[in-house]
C-alpha cells in the first residue's frame, strides 16, 4: 500500500495475545512501520514496546468500550429473559471461548474451586457460556471434581440471552492470565455485577481491586474461593460493588467516549 501511496497513514488495533509474544520478521516490521498503534491497555502497549520493538511515542491507549448493541438491550422493554436452561440458585456466570490453547483464562480453577464453596452454599451454580475445542476438557473436569449438577454449559446464545444471562447472575468470574483488555468485564459491570478477573494483562485497568470487584492471581484456587465467599456471604457489599462498577462503565467506557477519542486520534493523524 505504501508503494501506491507514499503519503498514506496507517494505524493498527492491538488488542491481546497477539501481540504478547514476537511476531514473525514481517508482521513486526509492518507494526513497527505504522504511524499509530493503538492499545486497549498500558499491559498490552508494553508488551508491544517489548516484545515488538515498536516505539513508546507511537503508541496512543485508548480503551475499548462497549458495543452499541449491548448497550441498547440494557433499556428494552421489556427485558430480555434468560435461556430455559439457564440454572435458579445463586449463580456466577463465566463467558469466553474455551480453546485449549487459551486455558490461561482459568476456567479450570473457577471449576476446581467450587467444592470448596458447596458445602456452605448448596444451591450455588456456575454457568459457562460459550464453545470450543476446550469444551469437553472442562465438562470431565467437573465430573472429576464431582460438580457436573452444579455447572451448566451454554453456547450459540443470542445477544439478547447473554444479555439476560449478565442480568440474572449474582457475581461475574473470570480469573484470566492475559486479558489484553476484558469487554467481558465491562458487559458484567454495565449490568451491576461484581467482578473477579485475574491480577494480570490489562484486567486490573478494568476492574477496581475492592471497589467494582476482585483481582485475584491466576491459578490460586484459594484466593479465587476466598473472594467469592466474601461476595456470597455480603451480599450488599456486592450490590455496592455492582453499582460502581455501573456508574464506571457510564462514565468510562460508553461508545459514544470511545468514539470522541477515536476521532480527535484520527483527526490529529490526518492534520500532522
Amino acid at each position: 500500500m505504501r508503494l501506491v501511496a507514499r503519503s498514506l497513514k496507517t494505524v493498527v488495533c492491538t488488542h491481546g495475545i497477539e501481540v504478547w509474544e514476537p511476531l514473525s520478521p514481517i508482521r513486526r516490521r509492518a507494526l513497527r512501520g505504522a504511524d499509530l498503534v493503538l492499545a486497549p491497555s498500558r499491559s498490552t502497549a508494553e508488551h508491544v514496546v517489548e516484545q515488538q520493538g515498536v516505539s513508546a511515542d507511537k503508541i496512543k491507549v485508548l480503551p475499548w468500550a462497549l458495543d452499541p448493541q449491548f448497550e441498547g438491550l440494557l433499556t428494552v422493554q421489556p427485558q430480555p429473559v434468560p435461556p430455559p436452561n439457564f440454572p435458579p440458585g445463586r449463580v456466577i456466570l463465566t463467558v469466553g471461548r474455551w480453546a485449549e490453547s487459551e486455558r490461561y483464562k482459568g476456567m479450570d480453577t473457577l471449576i476446581t474451586t467450587l467444592p470448596r464453596l458447596l458445602p456452605r452454599w448448596p444451591d450455588l451454580q456456575l454457568v459457562i457460556v460459550g464453545d470450543g475445542d476446550d469444551r469437553p476438557w472442562l465438562e470431565h473436569l467437573t465430573e472429576r471434581n464431582g460438580v457436573r449438577r452444579h455447572v451448566a454449559f451454554l453456547a450459540g446464545l443470542s445477544h439478547e440471552a447473554l444479555s439476560a444471562c449478565y442480568a440474572a447472575c449474582e457475581i461475574f468470574a473470570l480469573p484470566s492470565a492475559a486479558e489484553g483488555f476484558g469487554l467481558v468485564y465491562l458487559e458484567a459491570m454495565a449490568r451491576g455485577k461484581p467482578v473477579i478477573g485475574g491480577a494480570h494483562g490489562g484486567a486490573p485497568e478494568v476492574i477496581e481491586d475492592g471497589k467494582t470487584g476482585y483481582l485475584v492471581q491466576h491459578g490460586d484456587a484459594v484466593q479465587l474461593a476466598t473472594s467469592i465467599e466474601a461476595l456470597l456471604a455480603h451480599p450488599e457489599v456486592a450490590r455496592e460493588m455492582g453499582a460502581r462498577g455501573k456508574k464506571r462503565v457510564e462514565e468510562e467506557f460508553r461508545f459514544n467516549v470511545f468514539a470522541k477519542a477515536l476521532k480527535k486520534i484520527l483527526r490529529e493523524q490526518c492534520e500532522s
